[in-house]
């Protein structure tokens, strides 16, 4: 029986280790409708990354004579198309919006990774760089894993500022509070929002649900902890009876107005 049960326990762990990034990455992989139909005012827009793909994104351009705008890396499922009402509310508070789709995602080439969506995040800064959008005018929002994406991404080329909702401290964290078991030496995918925002002296907003039953409000408040234990002037938000892929949370006045405020005190104002 003993020899059955630690059988049994290999077998999860290893079919864990190889399936684990089709378990983390869900990704809606068909090309969304025409942008036209779904966020007037866009347009489709090539990403080129270091590794040589070309990525369509969505962009949402500020109005003219001003360049603020926010560079949205999504969570882990769905498309761009799941975005567009995130992307709308941003754009009418006043911000330009630069959806990316991750590879692998909305009809890209490839398959997802952490070190492909850092890439992919860097190609997104790199575009709004071309387009004339400087630094000083740019607000990186995570979703979720997407949290760890943008963090990174902060991390590496610094924003005026920067806006986490729903983040997690690691991804083993965060699969540790889902499963109840620690998984993390197994995981080949880090994720670690702590050690991405320990770099960052930028101001952070961190915005969360207290019903979030997939990232825990825990973790998100210890994202917040460490942004001010690094120096960064933080904007924490908790949303009451928040679930994480909640409408209120995903696109609602709560996330649109901490972006606001963050963007505010990096010296971003919103367009006229």
């Amino acid at each position: 029986m003993v020899v059955v049960v630690a059988v049994a326990l290999v077998l999860g762990l290893a079919g864990v280790a190889l399936m684990q990034r089709s378990i983390v990455f869900v990704p809606d992989r068909r090309q969304p409708p025409p942008v036209g139909s779904v966020l007037p005012g866009a347009r489709d827009v090539e990403l080129r990354t270091s590794d040589g793909l070309a990525l369509t994104a969505w962009y949402l351009p500020a109005p003219l004579g001003c360049a603020s705008t926010v560079l949205v890396a999504p969570g882990n499922g769905g498309n761009r198309a799941s975005r567009a009402a995130l992307a709308s509310a941003l754009h009418d508070a006043g911000f330009g919006v630069l959806l990316v789709e991750y590879r692998g995602y909305g009809g890209n080439p490839g398959a997802p990774s952490e070190e492909g969506l850092a890439r992919d995040a860097r190609a997104a800064r790199d575009f709004l760089r071309d387009a004339g959008v400087p630094a000083a005018a740019t607000v990186y929002l995570g979703e979720s894993l997407g949290a760890a994406v943008a963090s990174g991404l902060a991390a590496e080329h610094p924003p005026a500022a920067l806006v986490l909702r729903s983040p997690f401290t690691t991804l083993a964290d965060a699969a540790r509070a889902v499963t109840g078991v620690p998984l993390g030496w197994l995981l080949r995918d880090r994720f670690d929002v702590v050690e991405h925002v320990g770099q960052v002296t930028v101001p952070v907003a961190v915005v969360h649900g207290d019903a979030d039953t997939t990232v825990p409000a825990r973790l998100s408040r210890q994202v917040a902890d460490a942004a001010r234990r690094a120096g960064s002037p933080v904007v924490e938000v908790e949303v009451p009876g928040g679930g994480h892929n909640d409408r209120a949370l995903a696109a609602g006045p709560a996330l649109v107005g901490a972006v606001v405020d963050v963007a505010r005190l990096g010296g971003v104002a919103p367009c006229p």
